[in-house]
This record gives structure tokens, sequence and C-alpha cells, in this order.
């Protein structure tokens, strides 16, 4: 078993490979439908996806224009003139026997991704070296004995983005591919559905002394897809490394797989290099040429990304964990921010906890109810709230019930959840809480200055008016009469 002060001699050296499958309507190289969920084995394959000879492939232009897209999300540069290579690999779920790819000229440049590191607080960059577009290969379901090829991916248009060897923990990886998914979502160029493989990562990570000059021999763990998983394998790998090289044995170069049910990476195959996939310029597509214009037209219709509305919500105040967990879903992020634009920040601020709250697993409010909410039901909500006419608690009742169809005071009523305000009715209830026996101890101690105690009579207050009293109008009545 390894030791903390063992682990603490090395430094953890990660870059990360993202593969995102473009939400375009067809293939990057022919008229097959993209989607291929729910779909029956190979079903959504076209003469050229499966090879037949004499099929030439046609790029995509919508693939084109959303990797321009991808690139301005990562604030890369476009390279004016990009051109695709054949990678040579024998696997029977690639029936060409290569897959086309770039790898000398790629469309996106040089980017980067800024994240915070969640154990230190502070932000750190991650550099991206480049993007390029490529086409995924089929599928292998393997059996007991045989496997069966699944085509329906092949062709599937892909950008991986590949970042430089910036992270140096596990729980900056894991910051990292949370934010690549929300900059790709955000954009609007994927659908990010992690469980349909819309997002896969390959971990490259090595260990070496923290005061070598050489990065240490890298393993690649590949296909995860999820960011708790990208956080596993670069713990477990970390830890297995080091353990090699405190024995005195080496680390091998290889691709490893991630064991979800063993929690640990398991060796698949040795790591190829480039010159073994014997890259070669596809003869068959020409270069693609865009020009400035073109590319500045594409970067125009950038919606706002995550770090906009994170500048925005600076003086709503939230806690980090609050704005990074509203800024996972884009739809509430617009929202909130709408919800600023119609008021202010304590109005706001109210609005983004509930956000919160609904976004828990403990509720039944999803996505659709919420985009059904106007901001201004919203905004009137909270300053009900602010106006003491509903109860904090209350507030939140009526929130989860929001639908979009009913404004909040109607609903309030009909929830009956609105706060009396009424001096002399909430005074017959304060009257009959300090004539009970049990309020007579809460009472000697506030006399005795322990005014604590009045929060057991407002609460007593609070039941009996089943709570629809003002609390605030309840201990103040309650001061009053209690001297």
């Amino acid at each position: 078993m390894i030791t903390k002060e063992q682990l603490n001699k090395y430094e953890m050296t990660i870059g990360i490979e993202c593969h995102v499958q473009l939400n375009t309507k067809t293939k990057l190289f022919s008229g097959a439908d993209n989607d291929a969920r729910d779909k029956q084995p190979n079903a959504v394959v076209s003469p050229i996806d499966y090879a037949l000879p004499g099929m030439l492939p046609v790029l995509n232009q919508a693939a084109v224009k959303k990797a321009i897209l991808a690139g301005f999300a990562l604030q890369s540069t476009i390279n004016n003139t990009s051109r695709f290579d054949r990678k040579h690999y024998y696997y029977p779920d690639l029936p060409k026997a290569y897959q086309i790819s770039q790898l000398y000229q790629p469309i996106i440049g040089s980017g980067k991704v800024t994240v915070v590191d969640p154990t230190t607080g502070k932000e750190t960059t991650i550099r991206i070296e480049h993007a390029h577009l490529e086409e995924d290969a089929g599928k292998l379901t393997h059996y007991s004995g045989y496997s069966l090829v699944d085509l329906n991916r092949c062709g599937t248009p892909l950008i991986e983005i590949v970042s430089q060897p910036d992270i140096h923990s596990a729980a900056v990886a894991r910051a990292y591919v949370t934010e690549l998914h929300r900059l790709m979502t955000f954009a609007g160029v994927t659908n990010g559905d992690l469980y349909q493989g819309n997002m896969r990562f390959d971990v490259n990570i090595s260990a070496a002394k923290k005061d070598a000059k050489e990065l240490g021999v890298r393993s690649e763990t590949k296909n995860l897809n999820s960011f708790k998983s990208v956080e596993r394998t670069a713990e477990y790998e970390f830890k297995r490394q080091v353990e090699l090289l405190e024995a005195g044995k080496p680390v091998k170069q290889e691709t490893r797989g991630w064991d979800e049910a063993k929690q640990k990476t398991v060796t698949q195959r040795s790591k190829e290099e480039a010159n073994d996939y014997r890259y070669m310029p596809d003869p068959d597509i020409p270069p693609v040429v865009l020009t400035d214009e073109f590319i500045w037209q594409i970067g125009q219709t950038l919606p706002a990304m995550p770090n906009e509305y994170r500048a925005k919500w600076q003086q709503l105040k939230l806690d980090h964990s609050v704005t990074e967990a509203l800024l996972n879903n884009q739809q509430l992020a617009i929202k909130l921010t709408k919800v600023l634009e119609l008021s202010d920040a304590k109005t706001t601020t109210r609005v983004a906890h509930w956000f919160t709250l609904a976004l828990s697993t403990d509720t039944e409010v999803d996505d659709v109810q919420l985009a059904k909410v106007p901001p201004e039901y919203l905004v009137e909500l909270s300053n009900m709230a602010g106006d003491n006419k509903l109860s904090s608690t209350s507030a939140k009742e009526v929130f989860l019930k929001l639908d979009g169809t009913r404004a909040p005071l109607e609903l309030a009523k009909e929830m009956n959840l609105l706060q009396v305000s009424d001096t002399d009715a909430i005074a017959k209830i304060v009257d009959t809480v300090l004539a009970a026996p049990e309020s007579a101890q809460a009472v000697a101690d506030i006399k005795a200055g322990q005014d604590k105690a009045i929060g057991f009579l407002v609460g007593q207050v609070m039941k009996l008016s089943k709570g629809q009293a003002n609390p605030g109008l309840a201990q103040e009545l309650i001061r009053e009469r209690v001297k």
C-alpha cells in the first residue's frame, strides 16, 4: 500500500483528449442520420460509412460551422486553412481500415479553458493545444466466443479537443472536463449527453519526482464518460504509477480502460505513436479554406458562455458551489439572468437559491416545467417573500408548483399560504400563546434577559396560525407584551 509521504514525493501531470459529438443532422461525410439513439444496429448507415468501393466522402458544412463555434468557445484561433488526413489502423468496426481525421493542419488552433481549483479556490488555466475534426468509428459488442459490429456511429462528426499537460490534480481534471462540457453545450455544438457518448474523455497521466526535469512515462485511459470517472481514474493511475516507481519497476506506456465495478484501470494494449498510424493526406477531400469574414460571422452567433454569466452574477455574491450548480443548466442560467435584468440583486439571489433547490434530486421540478415559468413570475414570487407576504418556506412551496399556467399570487391563495399581517388577528394568537402553560418558561427566560427564548414563542404562533402569521410582526407583539 502506497503511503501519503511517498505520494507527496511525486507530481501528477495530466493531459486530456475530449471527443465531442457534434449535433448536426447528418454525418460528417455522408447524408446518413447522425442520431443513432434507440436505433437498430446498422440502421443509419450509408454506402460511404461502410466503405463501398467508389463512394467518395462529401464534407458536411454544418459540422465545419459547429467546429468554428467550438473554437470560439475555447478562446482558440480558427485556422483559415485546414486539411483532412487518413489515420490507418485495422479493426472490425472501421470498414475503410482508416479514419478520416486532421493531424497536420487542424481547424482549431491553440486556446484555453480557465477553471477554479476546488482544493485551493484559485483559478488555473489549462491550455488547449488544438482541436480537430474527425469521424467516429463503429461499435463492437463482445460476447462469449464472438463479437458483433454495429456501424451506426461510423462517420459521426466529432471534434477532438487536445489539452496541454497543464493539469496536476484529479480535482482540477474533473473541474476541467466539467467546464469543457459546459462550454460545448452552451455553444450549442453538442447535445452533451454523457450516457449516449456525446462527450468522451481520454486521460493521459504520468508521475515523476517533483524535482525531475522530464515528465514520467504516461498511460492513457480511454473512453471515460463521466466527470467522476475522470477524477477516479486520475487518482487511481497516479497511485498505481507511484507504487511501481517506488518499487523500482518501470511504468509502461500503454492504453488502459476504466473498470467502473472495480474502480480501477486495466491494461488494454500498448500505446501507439503517430507514426504507427501511417498518417497521410486524404486525396478525396480538398482543403477547407475559410475567409476571415466567414469565421467572424459564425463567431457572432456564439451564445453567452459560462464566464459571462459568472461576471453578471458577481453582484449576487453566491457561493461558488451555487454558481457552478446553476451553470450545469444553460436554460436556468439564461432565466436567472433575465430575472436580474428585471429586478435587483436581492430579489435574484432568492430565485438563484430556489433554482438550486429545483436542481436537487429530491424535488419533482424538471427543466421542462421551469422553462415554462416566465421570469416575471419569479420576480413576483421573490418580491412576495421579500415583502413578508409569504414565509421563506411557503415561497419555496409555491416555487415548486410554478409551471407557467398560474401567477404566484393565485397559487399562494389556492394553497392557503399567504401570511397574515393583520395586527389585531396576530395579537389574538400571541395572547393565546403567552397564556398557554407551556410558554411560561420561555416568558420567564425572556424577562431574565435570555432573548433566544423568543424563538420558541414565535414558533408557537406560527404553529397556531398554520404558518400564516407574519413572524416579524409576531415577534414585535411578543416583545411588547413580555417586558
